[in-house]
């Protein structure tokens, strides 16, 4: 008698750790919900949701901030799959809080509504009482996302302490909280760039169009490539060029850049990625060059 052995490929391994961390928030939380943009990593994410609990519906909503700056094509892909998918879809405004007087929006050429989105996502957690928040974060992301636990405790007023985590051993995961307060959550921590862009080709994941490239007017400013958009104010001597680009990632069009590449299908940006020498946000995000700490000093405040 000879007794076979099992062996899990690199990607099924991740999934598994995701979906079960996705049925152990739903086991165990009241009111969790998911953050859903459009981005690869939300569309991942709602993707392994769906299959942890498939046949059955979706047992909690997705919540999508809008910075009211967003890209068409991205919104629109957001309302075609909560739709296909049956899901209910939260949106938190970030309009509404500037409209309230509780964001201030920042004005000039460099202005953007990135941090405004804190506000309003506290906000929105606050008037849903959610419980448990799922993020498409990862660690290979950013230096601060790195430190994130999976389970990432946040006190009532929403921010974080990087020196007072919780110890996290195994796949023991610590979700004590009071009333007030919230768990972050995030499934994708232990996953790569490079591993969601396998996933999606191995999945065939749809994503918005901008992920693969595509002709479009683009203006050159500090290093990056950012879309000219309604949303882009000019600086003296900026003209803006038509170029074959795509989007490592999306986010607010005030702050999120593109790059050069010719990549049309997931095949194609595998192999790009597994080339690139360059983070996606540190070839893309405007909002993580601000300081050192950026993105520490916003995740304190209760961001993303």
């Amino acid at each position: 008698m000879t007794t076979g052995t099992y062996e899990m490929t690199h990607l099924e391994a991740l999934e598994a750790e995701s979906v079960h961390i996705v049925r152990e928030v739903a086991a165990t939380f009241e009111r969790p919900v998911l953050l859903f943009s459009g981005g690869k990593d939300s569309v991942v994410m709602l993707h392994l949701a769906v299959k942890a609990f498939s046949p059955a519906p979706l047992p909690f909503g997705v919540l999508h901030v809008d910075t009211g700056h967003n890209f068409d094509e991205v919104i629109a892909f957001r309302d075609e799959t909560v739709q296909r998918l049956g899901v209910r879809l939260i949106v938190g405004k970030v309009q509404d809080d500037i409209d309230s007087g509780a964001a201030v929006e920042e004005h000039g050429p460099a202005a953007s509504r990135n941090r405004l989105q804190t506000t309003t996502l506290l906000r929105t957690i606050a008037e849903h009482r959610f419980d448990a928040v799922f993020g498409g974060a990862r660690r290979d992301e950013e230096k601060a996302r790195a430190k994130e636990r999976v389970f990432s405790f946040r006190d009532r007023f929403g921010q974080w302490d990087p020196r007072g985590q919780r110890p996290e051993l195994w796949n023991l995961y610590n979700g004590r909280h009071r009333p007030g307060e919230h768990i972050r959550v995030f499934p994708l921590s232990n996953w790569t760039e490079l591993d969601i862009w396998r996933y999606i080709r191995d999945e065939g994941i749809a994503l918005p169009s901008l992920y693969y490239a595509h002709r479009r007017p683009v203006v050159a400013r500090d290093g990056m490539l950012l879309a000219h958009t309604r949303f882009l104010t000019l600086l003296d001597g900026e003209e803006p060029a038509e170029a074959t680009v795509r989007f490592r990632t999306v986010g607010d069009a005030t702050c999120t850049g593109c790059v050069t590449s010719t990549a049309a299908t997931p095949d194609d940006v595998v192999a790009e990625i597994a080339a690139s020498r360059i983070t996606e946000r540190g070839a893309t995000r405007a909002d993580d060059r601000i300081s050192a700490a950026g993105m520490e000093d916003r995740k304190r405040e209760g961001y993303f």
